[in-house]
């Protein structure tokens, strides 16, 4: 650390070592501001000033925060969004649907002129916006929101329709949670997958992930590649380069976090020929 500027230090030729500042509080920046955050120390000292400005009230430990509802168990932490969906479901009347057992209906192609554009489009965004929010605890819903979300500009009449069959997915098991397990298994583990070609209008593919933690669900994600792949294999590699790098992020922020991951990360991926590139040096 270097001393602020205007602050005079009188070195002592005595002592063989550079002097140094006694840091006592800990500034935005320091790889060690993060943890000091979690001091109790600190945070009584917060709650206090706070208080004192705006007459907060401490509710405690966690239970609802932003549409997540957290519940702790035995095995850790519970995380779902089942009064969100139920609200979602109210919103737009779909309670008394047949629930659909797919988040998607695969015999349905969407193309960007497909009909007659929706009179309302704004409750067309407003249903991906709400989807989109469910994605904290809902990865199966990644792709069919993901591929929703490209006919937002324009939504047509079958859009809409796939929006709704969502929906009524939803519909199937709004109460679905998510458990953050408490074990002591700080063991990362990757899946990885592309669909080859699936945008009709750029056939450009689509990378998916699913990362876990001592088997709790942490990073998923469905995204469309920036470049055309020429073929299967070459989809699922840069879908396979698209996890490690999320990987090797999350190995280094859960060392920044006390968590260090000194075994082998397995990914897995079901293309032969991209594991073959992946393995092989030369490549």
């Amino acid at each position: 650390m270097k001393v602020p500027p205007g602050m005079q230090v009188s070195p002592t030729d005595s002592s063989p070592f550079p002097l140094v500042c006694k840091l006592k509080k800990s500034l935005y920046g320091l790889k060690q501001a993060s943890r000091q955050c979690w001091d109790d120390v600190e945070l009584d000292s917060v709650k206090l000033f706070l208080n004192q400005q705006f007459k907060i009230k401490d509710l405690g430990t966690i239970h609802y925060f932003l549409g997540l509802e957290v519940t702790k168990c035995p095995e850790g932490y519970i995380i779902s969004q089942q009064k969100f969906t139920n609200d979602l479901l109210a919103e737009f009347h779909c309670q008394n649907f047949p629930p659909v057992v797919t988040p998607i209906d695969t015999y349905v192609k969407l193309h960007v002129d497909m009909d007659a554009p929706l009179t309302d489009p704004i409750t067309y965004r407003r249903i991906i916006g709400k989807l989109n929010f469910l994605l904290h605890t809902r990865p199966d819903i990644s792709f069919c929101v993901q591929h929703l979300s490209q006919f937002i500009q324009a939504p047509q009449v079958p859009h809409m329709l796939a929006a709704l069959h969502v929906l009524r997915y939803l519909s199937n098991a709004p109460d679905l949670e998510t458990l953050l397990s408490s074990s002591s298994d700080v063991s990362l583990k990757a899946y990885s997958n592309s669909d080859w070609a699936t945008c009709a209008e750029s056939r450009r593919s689509v990378s998916d992930f699913y990362v876990t933690l001592g088997g709790s669900p942490i990073s998923w994600k469905s995204k469309k590649q920036p470049d055309i792949s020429l073929s299967s294999a070459e989809a699922e590699y840069r879908a396979l380069r698209k996890v490690v790098i999320k990987v090797s992020w999350l190995v280094w922020l859960l060392g920044d976090l006390g968590l260090h991951v000194s075994d082998l990360v397995p990914i897995y991926c079901d293309n032969l020929a991209a594991l073959h590139i992946a393995k092989n040096p030369i490549f």
